[in-house]
C-alpha cells in the first residue's frame, strides 16, 4: 500500500468521517444550502433594492438583510426544533437550542421523516449527513420565507416594527406550518404532499404578506401611483440569482444526491421557463409589448408552482404546471385584482399574494392531480398518487385542499395577532414625513449620489454637506433629504 492509499484509508476512518456519512450527499446538501442562501443574500436583497422606487432602495434591501440575520439566530436558539424536533402538539414541536456539539455532529434525523433514502442493502428514512447540515439547510428556507413576506410591505413599514415582527412570525407562524407538513405533524401523518415548500413557504408568505399589508396600511398615494424600479438591469441580476438558486431549493429537498434530486432540478427549470414565456406572451397580446418586470413575475410564479411537486411529477406535467402558473396568477394580478375593491385597498407592494400565494396554492393542488406514483415511491414513505393516475388520487387532491385551508387560516390569524400586539408598542407604519423622504429619513443613507429621474444637476441642491466628517471621510447625504424637500419620483 503506497503513502496516498494509507492517507486515504486513515482519512476514511477518522472520527470526522463516521461510517454512516455519505460524503456525496453531505457535499450536495451543503451546496444546496448555499444556493438557497444565495437566493436571499444577495439575490432578494439586490432584487428588492432595484425593483422599488429610488428613495426606498436602501430600506428595502435592509429589510431583507436584517431578516436573514435575525432568522438564523432565532433558528439555532429555538425555532429549528420547534419545526423539526420532538412533538409538543400535533402542529408544533418542542423548542430547544440547536447549538450543542453532541446534537449537531450526530446523524441527521427528523421525527417521522418524510424522506426515504435507499441504498443497495437497506432502506432508511434518515439522511446520510450530520444534523448541522440539516439545521442550516432548513434555516435558508425559513429565512427566504420572511424575506418574501417583506415584499408585501416595502415602502412604508416601520423598520422597528419589522425588526420585532421577524422573530415573532418565525416562532408563531412559520414553525407551525413546517412542523405540520414536514416535521412529523398531523398533516404529514395524513399524507399531504409539500415536496419543497409550496405551502410551508410560498402560500404562507403570500397570505401573511397580504394580511400584513392590510394591517400596516398603504404607501403614500404618490408612491402607489408611481413606483418605477430604479434599476431594471440590477433587478434582472437579482432575479437570475433567484432562478439559479432554485436548483438547490428543490434539488436539496430529497436530502440526498439521488435521481429524484435530478428530476426535481430539471422540472424546476422547465416549469420556470414555460411560465416566463406564457406570462410574457400574455403581456404582448394584451398590452402590446413584453415587460421585463412581467417576465420576472412569470419566472417567479413558475418556480413557486413547481415547488410542491418538483420531484414528484413528470417533465410534461412540469410544462403543464408552467403554462397554468403563467396564466392564472397573471389573470389574478392583471384582471381580478383590478375588479376586486378589497384587493385594491390592500397595498401589496410587489404583489406577493399573486406570485406566491396564488402560485403556491395552484402548485399544491396540481401536485394532488399530477403526482406520478413511481416518482412518489422514490421519496414518500407511503403509497401516493395524483388524481389523474386513479386509485386513491382523488383523496389526495382533497387532502391538498384541506391542508391549504389550514395554512391560510393559521397565517391570517397568527399574522394578525402578532401585528396587533406589536402595534401596542410600535407604530406599524412610518409617519408621513419619513414616507415623503424615504431612505435618508429612515436610515440616514441613500443608494445613489443623485436623485436623478430626469433632474439636471444643481450644485445648490445636490452638493455635499460641509461638515468636516463628510468632507474628509465620505460623500454626504443629499441636501434635499436633509432639508426635507420632497422630490416627486
Amino acid at each position: 500500500m503506497d503513502t496516498n492509499q494509507i492517507a486515504y484509508t486513515a482519512n476514511e476512518r477518522a472520527p470526522a468521517v463516521p461510517q454512516w456519512l455519505n460524503k456525496g450527499d453531505n457535499a450536495w446538501q451543503m451546496t444546496a444550502s448555499t444556493l438557497v442562501g444565495i437566493q436571499s443574500m444577495p439575490g432578494l436583497v439586490i432584487l428588492y433594492a432595484s425593483i422599488v422606487k429610488k428613495k426606498w432602495a436602501v430600506n428595502s434591501a435592509f429589510m431583507a438583510l436584517y431578516a436573514f440575520a435575525a432568522v438564523l439566530i432565532c433558528w439555532v436558539l429555538v425555532c429549528y426544533r420547534m419545526a423539526f424536533g420532538d412533538e409538543l402538539l400535533p402542529f408544533w414541536g418542542k423548542g430547544a437550542p440547536a447549538l450543542g456539539q453532541k446534537y449537531l455532529v450526530i446523524r441527521a434525523r427528523v421525527p417521522e421523516s418524510r424522506h426515504r433514502v435507499t441504498t443497495d442493502s437497506y432502506e432508511t428514512t434518515e439522511p446520510f449527513f450530520p444534523m448541522a447540515s440539516l439545521v442550516y439547510f432548513q434555516f435558508t428556507f425559513a429565512a427566504i420565507t420572511l424575506i418574501l413576506l417583506a415584499g408585501s410591505v416595502l415602502g412604508r413599514m416601520n423598520i422597528k416594527a419589522w425588526m420585532a415582527f421577524v422573530p415573532l412570525w418565525l416562532i408563531f407562524s412559520y414553525t407551525v406550518g413546517a412542523f405540520s407538513l414536514w416535521g412529523g405533524g398531523f398533516l404529514y401523518h395524513w399524507g399531504v404532499i409539500d415536496y419543497s415548500g409550496g405551502y410551508v413557504i410560498h402560500l404562507s408568505s403570500g397570505i401573511a404578506g397580504l394580511t400584513a399589508a392590510y394591517w400596516v396600511g398603504p404607501r403614500l398615494k404618490s408612491d402607489r401611483e408611481r413606483f418605477p424600479p430604479n434599476n431594471v438591469l440590477l433587478m434582472l441580476a437579482g432575479a437570475g440569482l433567484l432562478w439559479m438558486g432554485w436548483s438547490g431549493f428543490n434539488g436539496g429537498a430529497p436530502y440526498a444526491a439521488n435521481i429524484d434530486s435530478s428530476i426535481a432540478v430539471l422540472n424546476t427549470n422547465v416549469c420556470a421557463a414555460t411560465s416566463l414565456l406564457v406570462w410574457t406572451s400574455l403581456d404582448v397580446v394584451f398590452f402590446g409589448k413584453p415587460s421585463v418586470i412581467g417576465a420576472v413575475q412569470g419566472m417567479m410564479t413558475g418556480l413557486v408552482c413547481i415547488t410542491p411537486g418538483a420531484g414528484l411529477v413528470q417533465p410534461w406535467a412540469a410544462i403543464v404546471m408552467g403554462m397554468l402558473s403563467g396564466i392564472l396568477p397573471w389573470v389574478s394580478m392583471m384582471i381580478l385584482h383590478k375588479k376586486c375593491s378589497w384587493l385594491q385597498q390592500v397595498d401589496d407592494t410587489l404583489g406577493v399574494f399573486h406570485t406566491h400565494a396564488v402560485a403556491g396554492l395552484l402548485g399544491g393542488l396540481l401536485t394532488g392531480l399530477l403526482a406520478e406514483p413511481d416518482l412518489c415511491r422514490l421519496i414518500l414513505p407511503r403509497e401516493t398518487r395524483g388524481a389523474v393516475y386513479g386509485g386513491n388520487g382523488g383523496v389526495q387532491f382533497v387532502k391538498q385542499i384541506v391542508a391549504a385551508l389550514f395554512v391560510i387560516a393559521w397565517n391570517v390569524a397568527s399574522t394578525t395577532i402578532i401585528l396587533l400586539v406589536i402595534r401596542l408598542f410600535i407604530p406599524l407604519r412610518m409617519p408621513d414625513n419619513q414616507l415623503e423622504i424615504g431612505d435618508d429619513a429612515v436610515h440616514g443613507e441613500e443608494a445613489y449620489a443623485l436623485w436623478g429621474d430626469g433632474e439636471k444637476y444643481d450644485p445648490t441642491k445636490h452638493g455635499w454637506h460641509t461638515s468636516s466628517y463628510s468632507e474628509v471621510t465620505a460623500p454626504s447625504r443629499f441636501v434635499d433629504g436633509a432639508r426635507g424637500v420632497t422630490i416627486s419620483l
